[in-house]
């Protein structure tokens, strides 16, 4: 299984955790975006890591290679001093150094080829990071955007309600007036009437003395 994969299976975990909670497209994508930086950060260092051993491995195999010159070499010499014993022994010891080469070359093979799978690995989780970025900054605009209509529309409303409130306390104040000149004209109307009732008591009053006073003088001529 490669890195990438193993990953992507640790990023399908939690996206499938968030979905069961329920959580909003938003909080989802950046989610998945935090997943990616990481395991973009694991590869990274995962490569760091193959390339190290790599050129551990590559001295290796530089010295072990010069090593089986430098035997080849002196087995050559001993041969042209007629040392056959020594020209043995020196391509014994150039076997040791293949040897060692023949262990160190596939290992350097293989983290090739694990290099290899990285960066392809690396190459796509960066395009899924891009894709992935750029939705959850469309999500961020429509969240914005759906922020700025919600708002628009309580504003809207409140300036509604401002402006029925308004309405109904010019009515409310003519209604006041109104009623203010109808207990006006009836306090008025009351008055007058009381008014006439008093001037006809007072002409009843003038009546009963006008009538004693006649009776007064008629009884003084009698």
């Amino acid at each position: 299984m490669g890195i990438f994969t193993r990953l992507t299976d640790i990023i399908q975990a939690n996206v499938s955790a968030a979905l069961d909670r329920a959580e909003d497209p938003e909080k989802l994508v950046r989610l998945m975006v935090q997943e990616m930086e990481e395991a973009l950060v694991e590869l990274r260092t995962t490569s760091a890591s193959l390339i190290a051993e790599k050129k551990t491995l590559q001295r290796k195999l530089t010295k072990q290679q010069s090593s089986a010159d430098y035997w080849h070499a002196q087995a050559e010499k001993a041969l042209q001093k007629e040392r056959e014993d020594l020209a043995k022994a020196a391509l014994a010891e150039k076997q040791k150094a293949n040897k060692e080469i023949d262990a160190i070359q596939p290992e350097i093979d293989r983290i090739d080829e694990v290099l290899s799978k990285v960066a392809q690995d690396s190459n796509s989780l960066h395009q899924k990071l891009t894709q992935a970025k750029g939705k959850l900054k469309e999500y961020q605009i429509r969240s914005q955007s759906a922020e700025v209509r919600v708002k628009a529309k309580s504003q809207l409303h409140s300036e509604q309600i401002d402006r029925a409130l308004e309405r109904f306390n010019e009515i409310e104040y003519k209604v006041d007036r109104i009623e203010a000149q109808i207990e006006s004209y009836e306090v008025t109307q009351s008055s007058n009437l009381k008014t006439q009732f008093d001037e006809l008591e007072k002409d009843d009053a003038l009546d009963e003395e006008l009538a004693a006073l006649k009776a007064q003088v008629a009884k003084k001529a009698a």
